[in-house]
């Protein structure tokens, strides 16, 4: 495959590997959820979800997970105090929340905060929360517009914009929740928000994990060339028009209707099973994380239509975070799988303009999803990047680099 369209495909693409369908797919699907009612049963739905199916699907996946939690939506207004936009430009007052799951932990553990991915959700780190509980106090939230959450209409209308409204709500829900002094950990586009934030409120991240983060390509790529050659072609032109016109996978997937949950179950049976060697996903698993990753793609659009104004055509970042590496004040851990499609080498130019401590590390057997695909070398990098803050282990070497993972 032409390696432009490997790169231009794989952040709007991630959820899809059949065919794109068309844009009259997603009209059909704005009409008939405007049709739809909550008196209609589920069946009879164009769209079989709601909030309810979300939160009910995330409880039937965590049913997976042994350590005691608690959910919780946690309200964090209508907006920042003083700001003349509220959350998404809506016209009222409504306060939003959003969905937070926390995990027991021994009392005076470290807070180690995750933060999920572009279409993704809290949930996806279900195996890991175990392992991790044992050493933090985990918490997982689902980013205002995805998951669980608030779902407001989307009407930011540029980059900074956009920014502003994922780092400023997770601010909010900070305040509401009361934590300073914790580990922010993200995941992809949630390690782009997780960095931006730790840019702009350093006093209260410890430690800065990015997992695969989104963020780290730009026009200067070498690859950027390439994919300028291909989006003259008609098939490029075609793509990113679609790109510019906010076409995201979504809106595939409520396109298809009663046909989505098939294409999603493909979707994840192929993509979780891609990389792993060994511990690929148990038939429970997949089945059960197949029918939440259905409900929170298939629910109303919000968060994901910040794909266009964060990322150009390509996913190539339109403000990368590489050029602001020299004023981050918050020492990193990058974490990476071998076969993830996001390039470390882009971390590895941001580590030469930091001036506070940063390690790259490199996990074997795993894909972009490395906590899914490979969880227990993702623990291993997590407690690696954390051991400051916890207690040694008195039969390892301290700084050492756990046996399998590599440091880049």
């Amino acid at each position: 495959m032409n390696p432009a369209r490997i790169r231009c495909s794989k952040m709007a693409e991630e959820i899809r590997n059949t065919e794109m369908g068309s844009a009259a797919a997603a009209t059909a699907t704005a009409t008939a959820t405007a049709k739809s009612s909550s008196l209609w049963p589920s069946v009879l739905r164009w769209i079989p979800t709601s909030t309810d199916h979300i939160i009910a699907a995330e409880k039937r996946l965590l049913s997976l997970v042994k350590t005691p939690y608690v959910q919780e939506k946690v309200d964090i207004g209508s907006g920042p105090p003083g700001s003349k936009i509220r959350w998404f430009r809506s016209k009222s007052n409504e306060s939003r929340f959003i969905n937070t799951v926390t995990f027991d932990a021994k009392e005076g553990s470290p807070t180690l905060v995750m933060v999920h991915g572009y279409g993704a959700s809290q949930g996806f780190f279900f195996r890991n929360f175990d392992a991790l509980a044992k050493r933090f106090r985990v918490i997982a939230i689902d980013q205002l517009g995805w998951g669980g959450s608030s779902r407001p209409d989307f009407t930011c209308k540029s980059t900074e914009e956009t920014e502003t409204w994922f780092i400023d709500s997770f601010e909010e829900w900070r305040k509401a929740k009361n934590l300073s002094n914790f580990i922010l950990l993200g995941h992809s586009f949630g390690g782009y928000v997780a960095a931006k934030y730790a840019l702009k409120h350093p006093e209260h991240v410890q430690h800065l994990i990015l997992v695969g983060p989104a963020g780290f390509s730009s026009d200067s790529d070498p690859k950027y060339e390439t994919l300028t050659r291909f989006r003259a072609t008609w098939k490029g032109a075609i793509l990113n028009h679609l790109w510019e016109s906010n076409f995201t996978p979504m809106k595939v997937v409520r396109g298809l209707g009663p046909w989505g949950p098939n294409i999603v179950r493909r979707y994840t049976s192929a993509r979780f099973g891609t990389y792993a060697t060994g511990d690929t996903l148990t038939e429970d698993e997949s089945r059960l994380l197949t029918d939440y990753v259905y409900h929170t793609l298939a629910a109303k659009g919000s968060g994901e239509l910040c794909l266009k104004y964060i990322f150009s055509f390509g996913a190539f970042t339109r403000m990368p975070l590489q050029n602001s590496a020299s004023e981050w004040k918050v020492p990193t851990t990058f974490i990476y799988g071998f076969q993830d499609w996001m390039n470390y080498e882009g971390a590895m130019e941001a580590r030469k303009q930091m001036k506070v401590p940063c390690e790259i590390i490199r996990v074997p057997q795993a894909g972009h999803f490395v906590f899914i695909d490979n969880p227990n070398g993702f623990h291993s990098a997590v407690l690696h990047a954390c051991r400051k803050f916890l207690s040694p282990d008195p039969d390892s070497d301290f700084d050492s680099l756990p046996e399998g993972l590599t440091s880049a």
